[in-house]
């Protein structure tokens, strides 16, 4: 696929905001709380003035305002990265071996740091998603094959957040886990009908999730204390004990980047604000850089709080931990207090509830992009979320189910991946945003060890060894 030839590379370039009848541009309308800016006054004789940017309209409201109003997208995509499919494995890696697996969380934070911006980065630069670029570059039959794989990701995608936040309704308000199920496909379709009123009311309602997330784990963290500081800062270096160490930081890692969050974040960031010049582009990429390192940072705090708040109930309780959600609730219960058990539940709540929605978003980015179909949203929500009712109606294991469902996610990463890494290192495609050197390689880097791990991680997994 390196070989082929890409449309005429004008084509491939942004397209500054265009004046519409309302005498600002298409960007400036699509900005909610960004009035278009009427033409105001002459530049000189017979000169109408331009009407100043959707960028240059948010930053005027200050630093701080205009700085909040940018942000967005990376916090979105970083409910991925928390999402249920994360609790068990943090939860069994502290149970089981304490701090030592710190490091790998860190590292894994840092990969999707780097990953999750490079993929704004191309939605920045051409103005398209990942999908729609791999439809103008690839053959149709690879795109074919790649929408596929993306579709039953995002079945599988949607098994482990829709059964995550079923079982959370449950542990917490004690309802059964099919009518939970239906509860959070209520829940589900009104986060979505908030994208249809405009981007940044879903963003808002994602991000207000995942600040539940992170808090719930932070509130987790000092109700249970017994916390070893000098465990935690040894645990930064890496090392490994034995093979059930290793196994798990592969499956630390290998979930870390979740394909369907690569190919939303590009369309997230592609529509937001559109850069008038190239010194717009170059700001916002700043921007980008910001909500990358502030979004995946958040996500990545919240996954060391998970694992090392399974040390200190160890070392509190002297039980020996396991991954199984409800067994690690009905401990804090005990043992902490119902307080931490509560802040437990609705933090695996949001994380379902978020997750699945932005699950369900980026189904319909994939399909648009890939094949140029459309679908309602909410005809996709219906039909993605059957096979998660299905295994609540059967009352199946459902840390089980979530468990089984990140051996699948891990066919999608490299079909995610590879692509965005071909593709951000073509200067006729990315303009004066194209990958460094170094930039590449790194990325190259991380897709051989993702790729890599998550190979074993399945391997491992069918022959009964996770």
């Amino acid at each position: 696929m390196s070989g082929l030839t890409p449309r005429d590379p004008s084509e491939l370039s942004l397209v500054p905001a265009v004046a519409t009848a309302g005498g600002g541009s298409i960007a400036e309308e699509a900005l909610p709380g960004v009035a278009p800016g009427p033409v105001t006054g002459r530049a000189g004789a017979g000169t109408l003035a331009p009407a100043p940017s959707a960028l240059s309209q948010i930053l005027a409201r200050g630093r701080i305002r205009g700085t909040l109003a940018i942000l967005g997208p990376a916090l979105v995509a970083a409910v991925a990265y928390v999402d249920p499919g994360n609790f068990a494995t943090n939860f069994r890696a502290g149970s089981e071996y304490r701090y030592l697996l710190v490091w790998v969380n860190v590292m894994a934070s840092l990969m999707a740091m780097l990953v999750q911006y490079l993929t704004s980065k191309l939605g920045l630069a051409t103005g398209r998603s990942l999908p729609e670029m791999c439809r103008e570059l690839f053959p149709r039959r690879a795109n074919l094959i790649l929408w596929i794989q993306a579709e039953v990701i995002a079945m599988a995608t949607d098994l482990a957040e829709f059964t995550g936040a079923a079982l959370g309704l449950h542990l917490v308000f004690g309802v059964a886990l099919f009518p939970a199920g239906l509860i959070t496909a209520a829940v589900a379709f009104v986060i979505l009908a908030l994208e249809q009123r405009g981007y940044r009311r879903f963003e808002l309602a994602i991000i207000a999730l995942l600040a539940l997330v992170v808090l719930g784990f932070l509130a987790d963290f000092f109700a249970v204390g017994h916390q070893s500081w000098s465990g935690i800062t040894g645990g930064l270096v890496p090392r490994l004990h034995g093979n059930g160490s290793l196994s798990l930081a592969v499956g630390i890692i290998g979930a870390t980047v979740m394909p369907h969050v690569v190919y939303l974040h590009s369309a997230l960031q592609k529509d937001r604000i559109r850069p008038v010049d190239g010194a717009e582009r170059r700001k916002l990429l700043q921007y980008n850089k910001l909500d990358c390192v502030i979004g995946l940072g958040l996500a990545g705090v919240a996954n060391v709080a998970m694992l090392v708040i399974a040390a200190a109930l160890v070392s509190r309780t002297g039980l020996a931990g396991s991954g199984d959600l409800p067994a690690i609730h009905s401990t804090m219960a005990t043992y902490v207090g119902g307080g931490a058990a509560l802040a437990f539940g609705v933090a695996l709540i949001a994380s379902g509830l978020s997750a699945s929605s932005v699950g369900t978003y980026s189904g319909q980015i994939v399909m648009t992009g890939f094949m140029n179909w459309r679908i309602p949203l909410v005809l996709r929500r219906a039909l993605t979320m059957l096979p998660s009712l299905a295994v609540l109606a059967v009352a199946a294991n459902t840390t089980s189910a979530l468990v089984y469902s990140q051996i699948v996610l891990s066919f999608g990463i490299p079909f995610a991946l590879v692509p965005l890494a071909m593709i951000t290192r073509r200067a006729e495609v990315m303009g004066d945003m194209v990958n460094r050197r170094l930039t590449s390689w790194a990325m190259w880097l991380v897709t051989l060890v993702i790729a890599g791990l998550n190979v074993y991680l399945l391997v491992t997994a069918l022959g009964g060894g996770f």
